[in-house]
């Protein structure tokens, strides 16, 4: 029994040892790690962060009548190109009962008067024609019904205006006839002929009858958030990228920056507005979605890495890489660095053109990988 136990402990003891040498064989038979080399290169680099928005009008003008009415007749549709001065729609007036009512008992009250003055100016005519009164006096009563005759005009005026919204002599000036006020595009129309309108006044902002913007003046309006607002300034450039127009950008800058942010499903965003050039005469509808580039730097020529090469010090954070002396030998470099795109780094000091840069972070081949 004893001998037998003595003969398994042997045995456990020169399998221990034999697959011990094995494994040492093994890893003695493994391939040594060689590390990749990369040369820095020329390249410019762009710093830059993105803001989302849309494309839309420095300023929309909204065209509102002066007179509440039915629309009669609409003489323009979305798209069209009008000028300062056309016509937009009539409106039919229906008269208010009591505004009516009044400006006919004014009519009344003015023939009235009228045709006393003028009985009056005919006695005094008469009685100026025999030398019983003075010239004075019946110039009196010829003024008196001078007024009287223009108070019954104005009346009638009055009461023309009342149930039309226009009379005679006003011309371009009626009530009824909606005219642009400015040079420019027809965004919307957002009323039908037979629509009810109302007037614009202090106590109401009126019925819009048409949207209209200068189409050539149009700027980015957009929002940033919080983390990045920081690092913009006014009068940086812009490119933008309109989602529906492919493989072409538009150049703007940046001239307005919210002061204050807002909430927006939990983050703070501000607002930012960017003018784009005024050559480019490629048409943008107003309203498309956009995205803007705004540029905190750039760097053309730069001497460049990548910024995966890049490693830093545990204690100092002083960033440094490894350049080869030697086949696999590496010497550490500390270096200075410039611009960065989150990709590619520029370089100000510390390695050369010519210096190959060992790739500390390379990935295991694929094959070797699935070997294992």
């Amino acid at each position: 029994m004893k001998k037998t136990f003595t003969i398994i402990t042997l045995l456990v003891i020169a399998v221990t040892f034999v697959g011990a040498l094995y494994y040492l064989y093994q890893k003695n038979q493994e391939d040594p790690v060689v590390y990749q080399t990369e040369k820095p290169s020329i390249q410019t680099i762009i710093k830059k962060t993105v803001a989302t928005g849309s494309i839309v009008p420095r300023e929309e003008v909204l065209i509102k009548p002066n007179i509440s009415g039915i629309i009669d007749e609409i003489y323009i549709k979305a798209g069209d190109r009008i000028k300062a001065g056309d016509l937009i729609a009539k409106i039919r007036v229906i008269p208010n009962v009591g505004s009516l009512q009044s400006a006919k008992d004014a009519v009344a009250t003015a023939k009235i008067i009228l045709d006393n003055e003028r009985k009056s100016f005919d006695r005094q005519k008469t009685l100026f024609d025999k030398g019983v009164i003075s010239a004075n006096d019946f110039d009196n009563a010829e003024v008196a019904l001078k007024r009287a005759q223009q108070s019954y005009s104005s009346s009638q005026q009055n009461l023309e205006i009342v149930r039309t919204g226009t009379t005679r002599g006003l011309g371009s000036a009626a009530n009824t006839l909606i005219r642009s006020t400015i040079d420019g595009m027809v965004l919307d129309v957002p009323v039908k002929e037979g629509n009810q309108v109302i007037e614009s006044n202090n106590f109401n902002d009126g019925t819009t009858i048409a949207t209209l913007a200068d189409v050539n003046k149009m700027i980015f309006e957009g929002k940033v958030d919080e983390s990045e607002v920081g690092k913009i300034k006014e009068n940086l450039p812009l490119e933008i990228t309109v989602g529906a127009i492919e493989n072409k950008t538009f150049d703007a800058v940046l001239d307005y920056i919210a002061p204050k942010g807002v909430s927006e499903n939990g983050a703070i965003q501000f607002n930012i507005k960017g003018t784009l050039n005024k050559s480019d005469t490629t048409f943008i509808r107003a309203g498309l979605s956009a995205n803007a580039s705004i540029i905190l730097a750039k760097v053309e020529d730069a001497l460049s890495i990548k910024e995966a090469l890049v490693q830093f010090d545990p204690k100092t954070q002083q960033p440094f890489v490894e350049v080869e002396t030697g086949d696999q030998q590496f010497d550490r470099q500390e270096i200075e660095m410039g611009v960065s795109d989150g990709i590619n780094v520029q370089v100000l000091k510390g390695v050369s053109k010519d210096d190959k840069i060992k790739v500390w972070n390379q990935l295991k081949p694929v094959q070797a990988l699935s070997e294992n």
